[in-house]
């Protein structure tokens, strides 16, 4: 055996060469797994339950405690003496290790501190047993704390006892670690630690963490285990004031070093008073973009939101700007995920002239699906849509995917806003919040004296290249779209629409027909018994086929209908006409009136024919059926119905 010897008497021998000693016990460790695992005489079992938090994982291959190691090994008549002997040398060099352990400073107590453990973290101790044994654990540990929270098993001892501790208990915690914060960032182990004591510790000793560190954020930057813990703290526990606190300190030494004098200060204001400082602090955050970009560490908030403070002092009339571009080109794709980064994409796409946004597109091509998807990666793409010049190729680039996952994009919050831009007014009150409104407008002003075109005919390009495709994906997928409320309201803008009507080629116009006639097929059906018919699932259908037969505009200023005229050919009482002799029907009135969910179309039907079709069958129909429409529904609140009978009297 490697680093035991025995002498002839069978007594043991010093071990010389613990390195090698350790090494073969973590490889002997993961070779007895799964004996272990079977047996019963360990006392402690070190392992994470599964139900533990994802914070008391750690490697999979890290050495295991000495107590799941220390286990009888059976053996049978058929075990060869030679395999009985080794395993007997592995458990006496276990043995050897584990008193070697004890003999240690602080041996002892952390053997007792794991017991506790065990028993703190089962599912069937008390409340009340919890905080006992978090008395105990912390009496014996207050002493070695510091030594404790770098080891991987003791740590976690540490991370239950902030868990389960009460407020004041954890303070004292943090307290006990002040000065080991840098260190606890930078450690396998510790660094989960200093996570649960900024997700369970409070206002105060998140700040005294987040003043230890102040200094060392640049350097944590860049360190392979202190850049998540740095980017969690900046997301997840920081407010804005220790969010701008971090940031100064990638101006530069000075700010890192004089973080209460300079707490109130802006970038701005700092580089419009001092020339000198201005180019220190625009060195330094050029200097960080590019080594975090270059070690491939792009997607990070933190950093998107160093690149947002460098966006308010670049200058874009010079190489700085070409620079940061052309650095930021590539890994475009890496900013769209969060606020910061999406304002730096914005502010890139805003302020480049066309090869440098086609540079652009070409590494975005690839991404463009989760583009249109994200959150805030969906006001980047249609800030392309409405700066880039180059109608044809963005026609190109974009319309395969509108063609495949329009009627995807429909029904989703965010991915539906990029196409809600084009068949709309961004600033009509309907879709866009004053928040995105704003962020449109501060994009139309980045791109003045970049993009050539005039904002409205690029966004029109754009439009009726695409509106065959959004028509050939609703007769496809017409099911998709109107079985929802986000769908339906983005069909509504669609094709009661005099503008997009107008961009309408001979091709488009046969398109735009065939879609009116699936649209009056997809509403027949059962109204009355049929919970799945879309005027009973959706209830945005009734507005909807309402909004078909009025051929008009809702203007949300003036509170009133403003009348269509180009889409008159198909829609209002062409439309009407068709729904009536097709849909409806003399035998299905009936339960069009009753049912409130559809009673308000037999209304709308009633005003458009009374206007311009006061022969129409559908009155002699209507009129036959009186007595029965009298008597029906008395349990529902039939809104529609009332109306309907007043308008008849």
């Amino acid at each position: 055996m490697v680093g035991v010897k025995r002498s002839n008497s069978g007594k043991d021998q010093k071990i010389t060469k613990k390195q090698r000693i350790v090494k073969k016990n973590k490889n002997l460790a993961e070779a007895s797994e799964s004996e272990s695992s079977s047996s019963e005489g360990s006392d402690v079992n070190l392992s994470l339950s599964s139900s533990e938090e994802e914070l008391d994982q750690i490697d999979e291959h890290d050495e295991l405690d000495d107590d799941e190691l220390e286990e009888p090994v059976k053996t049978d008549s058929s075990t060869p003496a030679g395999s009985s002997s080794s395993a007997a040398a592995h458990l006496e060099q276990k043995r050897l290790l584990k008193e070697r352990k004890l003999k240690r400073s602080g041996g002892h107590e952390i053997e007792s501190i794991k017991k506790l453990w065990e028993k703190l973290r089962a599912k069937e101790t008390t409340k009340k047993e919890k905080t006992k044994l978090c008395d105990e654990i912390w009496e014996l540990a207050s002493d070695t704390i510091a030594d404790l929270v770098l080891k991987h098993d003791a740590s976690r001892v540490v991370q239950s006892l902030i868990k389960y501790s009460d407020v004041k208990k954890r303070d004292e915690v943090v307290k006990a670690l002040k000065g080991k914060y840098a260190d606890l960032a930078k450690s396998s182990y510790g660094k989960y630690l200093l996570v649960k004591l900024l997700h369970y510790g409070s206002k105060d000793s998140r700040q005294l963490i987040i003043d230890e560190l102040h200094g060392n954020l640049r350097k944590l930057m860049r360190h392979r285990e202190g850049a998540y813990v740095v980017e969690d703290l900046f997301v997840l526990y920081a407010n804005q004031k220790q969010r701008n606190q971090m940031l100064q300190e990638f101006w530069g030494s000075e700010y890192a070093v004089f973080a209460v004098e300079n707490k109130d200060l802006t970038i701005e204001d700092v580089c419009k008073e001092n020339v000198d400082k201005r180019r220190n602090i625009q060195r330094n955050l050029s200097q960080t973009i590019t080594a975090a970009v270059e070690k491939g560490s792009t997607g990070f908030q933190l950093l998107h939101a160093v690149m947002k403070e460098y966006t308010k002092i670049i200058n874009l009339e010079n190489e700085e700007f070409v620079d940061f571009v052309e650095l930021l080109s590539e890994p475009f794709a890496e900013l769209i995920h969060t606020p910061e980064g999406s304002y730096v994409a914005n502010f890139i796409v805003s302020h480049t002239n066309a090869k440098q946004r086609k540079n652009i597109l070409k590494h975005l091509k690839d991404h463009l699906l989760n583009l249109i998807k994200n959150e805030y990666g969906n006001m980047v793409f249609t800030n392309l849509l409405m700066s880039v010049d180059d109608t044809v190729l963005m026609g190109k680039l974009i319309s395969p995917i509108v063609s495949d996952n329009l009627h995807h994009f429909i029904v989703e919050k965010f991915a539906r806003r990029p196409f809600l831009y084009l068949v709309t007014n961004y600033d009509n009150g309907s879709y866009f919040n004053p928040l995105l409104v704003k962020q449109f407008e501060q994009n139309i002003e980045w791109s003045k004296n970049t993009s050539k075109k005039p904002f409205l005919n690029r966004k029109n390009e754009i439009l009726k290249k695409l509106i065959p495709v959004m028509l050939e994906n609703y007769l496809e997928h017409i099911k998709a779209a109107l079985n929802s409320n986000l769908g339906t309201q983005f069909i509504s803008e669609l094709i009661i629409n005099d503008d997009i009507f107008e961009m309408l080629d001979d091709k488009s116009l046969v398109l735009y027909e065939q879609c009116i006639n699936k649209t009056l097929d997809f509403y027949k059906g059962d109204v009355a018994n049929d919970d799945q018919h879309p005027l009973n699932a959706f209830p945005f259908s009734q507005r909807f086929i309402k909004s078909l037969i009025q051929n008009g505009k809702w203007d949300r200023i003036n509170k009133k209908l403003v009348p269509l005229t180009k889409t008159s050919k198909f829609l209002g009482l062409e439309f009407a006409q068709k729904l009536y002799s097709e849909v409806i029907t003399k035998k299905n009135l009936v339960d069009w009136c009753n049912n409130k969910n559809s009673s308000f179309v037999i209304v709308s039907l009633y005003e458009i024919f009374e206007k311009k079709d006061s022969e129409n069958e559908f009155f002699k129909d209507l009129k036959n059926i009186k007595k029965t429409l009298n008597k029906s529904d008395d349990k529902e609140d039939n809104k529609g119905l009332k109306l309907l009978l007043s308008l008849m009297q």
